[in-house]
């Protein structure tokens, strides 16, 4: 009840910080290049043709989404080590004020001078996820190839390095091995779940004891953003209210505003055309595959909203 009242005593011409605080992005994800120069077996969000996008297309995108009250920005691809303009796109990301500014990569083409262009832009935060320690079939962002790379990080970022575990690439005893690896640096450890190309969640049962087992290690801070997980691996689902489109966009290398990265076939709007009505009708917007939904950028946007009403939810 206190919710539906909330909802019916925000009027259609609202403060622009109220209506900020109430619906705007508190994240977005901003693909730079689709293109990457890995070719991971359980990726769908790559090719090897596309050329980067160029900066001020890319400009005009962001300051629209400063326009609509975005938080923090992600740059992504591919790999968006690959985009030439890369901190430049930073530097302008932090001239906007965006609260944090941030981005994704597998790490590969990392060198010292690279780091050190991304301190200078600004950069705020990095996430890099490991798949395991040996290549195989299905990866090659292992330790045995990221560990240079990861040591120079350590070495000369100024900004916060998340190092993510991933479990469904290789053994699950080698995802205990990275986050061991990452709890003897600075890094931030984590653990991730592969998703199948719709976000689904498929472990066995040895990965699910792994998970288990791995969680039980992280730091205390970092368990409860796990408990969706932990909900997924004994009960096979964890419904939430998706705020996706609202509280967290995905835009694509055409511009388009998609609920994620999973979704860009069931649903997009233009970038350009985007407006608080949008975030508004996005925000109570039922998401259908919210309950198998793997996507953990999703599910942080959308978790201070938990409390507030979408028609159609039902835990």
């Amino acid at each position: 009840m206190v919710a539906n009242n909330l909802e019916a005593s925000i009027p259609e011409a609202v403060p622009p910080m109220v209506f900020r605080l109430g619906y705007s992005p508190f994240l977005a994800h901003v693909v730079i290049i689709r293109r990457c120069n890995l070719s991971c077996g359980y990726c769908s969000e790559y090719d090897k043709v596309s050329d980067p996008i160029p900066v001020e297309i890319l400009e005009k995108r962001l300051r629209k989404l400063r326009s609509l009250g975005t938080f923090g920005i992600s740059l992504t691809g591919g790999e968006p080590t690959l985009h030439p303009g890369l901190p430049n796109l930073i530097r302008k990301c932090r001239d906007m004020g965006f609260f944090r500014t941030g981005m994704i990569s597998n790490g590969f083409l990392l060198r010292p001078d690279l780091i050190k262009a991304l301190n200078e832009a600004g950069l705020q935060e990095m996430q890099i996820s490991v798949d395991g320690v040996h290549a195989n079939a299905t990866t090659e962002k292992v330790l045995d190839n990221l560990e240079k790379r990861l040591h120079w990080l350590s070495e000369y970022a100024h900004f916060r390095v998340i190092v993510s575990a991933v479990l469904g690439a290789s053994h699950p005893d080698e995802a205990e091995a990275v986050v061991s690896f990452v709890k003897r640096t600075r890094f931030i450890p984590r653990v991730l779940l592969i998703h199948n190309d719709r976000g689904e969640l498929t472990l066995t049962t040895e990965q699910i004891k792994a998970f288990e087992r791995i969680v039980a290690k992280l730091p205390k801070t970092l368990v409860d953003f796990s408990n969706y997980r932990k909900r997924f691996v004994r009960e096979g689902s964890a419904p939430f209210k998706c705020r996706a489109g609202s509280r967290y966009l995905y835009i694509d290398e055409f511009g388009n505003v998609n609920w994620c990265s999973q979704t860009r076939n069931v649903w997009s709007k233009n970038l350009m055309d985007y407006n608080t009505s949008d975030l508004r009708e996005q925000f109570h917007r039922y998401k259908s595959c919210h309950a198998t939904c793997t996507l953990g950028c999703a599910r942080s946007a959308s978790q201070l909203d938990n409390w507030r009403s979408q028609p159609g939810f039902s835990s």
